[in-house]
């Protein structure tokens, strides 16, 4: 039976589907909510002057809840920041270190805490915009004072608690990663305003069509590269030795330890765009000269920003990875069940060698992750196109489907259903949260 009679035909995944839909449909509303105590013609008139700087970047992220100033303004970065902290921390603590080795008590644990670093940064960041918009020109804030403060830390902080917790419900009881799905249909909001930007753009000459066509070419480039890369993977043979239980023969057979080339998926630059936002968004909310400086060193497409941001990216590659793929474990376990490497001794050798091929084929992947990532500063250099065509936007847009698809797929042939693509297996990645 085909998997597209599984979508429909399978309870189960229907209602899966039907409930992410439903939450991902409460996120977008939500994003038209606007935060209390702002003039909203005003705040339109200040963040037109701030096309092009970082919060063109976060906008993004927020899928335009920033620029509405609504109560997911702050977005889930905050919690994407919180896991980073705390993910660097399970390195260097050995309290956290020994909770992520527990399963799955030590990993709610750490989930826990997780959930206050966010409250804790929702607060910082929620505080200092009230603080900025108090300082705007034109005047955005209605009845500035600590009131406002108050009210527009609590407002913002409690739309980010609610937005991971609505991820968390999509992971538990819908079909994907929910926070991922959150950024995902952020991001795929914007996809109208920059069909009819590009529009508006030709139509006053300012985009030619030669450049449209240009453009449209390196966006399908692009996502043919993205799937073909994700699907990508270095695959080490493994043989398994003969075991004679009573009468019967055990093991023999070769299979393969699949090694993908992006092991951490979309993961290394959101990490590192999540990091640059931080202080860059403090920063530009203070009319300090120094501030200000820092903040335009930070702006997307400068000298500074691309090289901070592909070093990040690169960081964040091969720490996911070692933290994610752990070598000393899957060489136990090859051993335990049997398994070795042809010319390999296994137990250490074994996982010596398969850090060094992952530790090869995530440079690779980290290069291209970040080659993807510098394209719109790549087109506008060249092409002088005239608005920001986001490679990490594409990034996280396909690598996200791919993730979604995987779980319908998987969970059609776990029903003996042929799956949602017949003739071609979509290969996940392992979520961020």
């Amino acid at each position: 039976m085909s998997g597209a009679d599984g979508l429909v035909k399978i309870p189960e995944l229907r209602k899966r589907i039907i409930f992410s839909l439903l939450v991902l449909t409460v996120y977008r509303i939500g994003v038209h909510i606007p935060t209390p105590g702002v003039d909203a013609v005003a705040l339109q008139q200040v963040f037109s002057n701030m096309k092009g700087t970082i919060f063109s970047w976060f906008n993004l992220f927020s899928g335009g809840a920033l620029e509405r100033f609504s109560i997911f303004a702050l977005g889930v970065m905050p919690y994407i920041s919180s896991s980073i902290i705390f993910q660097l921390l399970t390195v260097v603590v050995p309290y956290l270190g020994e909770l992520q080795k527990e399963g799955d008590q030590g990993r709610k644990k750490i989930t826990q805490y997780t959930r206050y670093g966010t409250v804790l940064l929702c607060m910082v960041q929620g505080y200092s915009i009230a603080t900025g918009l108090e300082h705007t020109s034109p005047p955005v804030v209605t009845d500035p004072g600590m009131g406002f403060r108050i009210l527009t830390t609590l407002t913002l902080m409690g739309g980010t608690v609610f937005l991971m917790w609505l991820g968390e419900q999509i992971s538990e009881r819908g079909i994907g990663n929910g926070t991922s799905l959150i950024i995902f249909a952020g991001i795929a909001s914007n996809i109208p305003n920059g069909i009819s930007s590009t529009l508006s753009l030709y139509r006053s000459g300012e985009l030619s069509f030669f450049k449209i066509l240009i453009l449209l070419a390196i966006i399908l480039a692009t996502f043919f590269a993205i799937i073909f890369v994700e699907r990508g993977s270095r695959r080490i043979p493994v043989q398994y030795a003969k075991r004679i239980v009573g009468r019967k023969v055990y093991g023999g057979q070769n299979t393969f330890l699949p090694l993908k080339v992006n092991t951490a998926g979309v993961i290394p630059p959101i990490f590192a765009s999540s990091l640059i936002m931080f202080p860059a968004t403090i920063a530009t909310f203070f009319p300090n000269q120094y501030v200000q400086k820092l903040s335009g060193l930070l702006a997307p497409g400068g000298l500074i920003y691309d090289v901070l941001f592909v070093g990040l990216i690169i960081f964040f590659a091969y720490f996911y990875t070692a933290v994610a793929f752990k070598t000393d474990d899957v060489s136990d376990n090859l051993k335990k069940y049997g398994g070795f490497i042809p010319g390999i001794r296994p137990g250490p050798s074994t996982a010596h060698y398969i850090d060094h091929v992952l530790s090869r084929i995530t440079l690779g992947g980290a290069i291209y992750i970040a080659a993807i990532c510098i394209l719109p500063t790549i087109l506008n250099q060249t092409l002088k196109v005239p608005f920001y065509f986001g490679g990490t936007s594409v990034l996280i847009l396909v690598g996200v489907a791919l993730d979604t698809t995987a779980q319908i797929e998987t969970f059609l042939l776990s029903r003996n259903y042929d799956g949602f693509m017949k003739h071609s297996r979509v290969k996940g990645r392992t979520a961020y949260t």
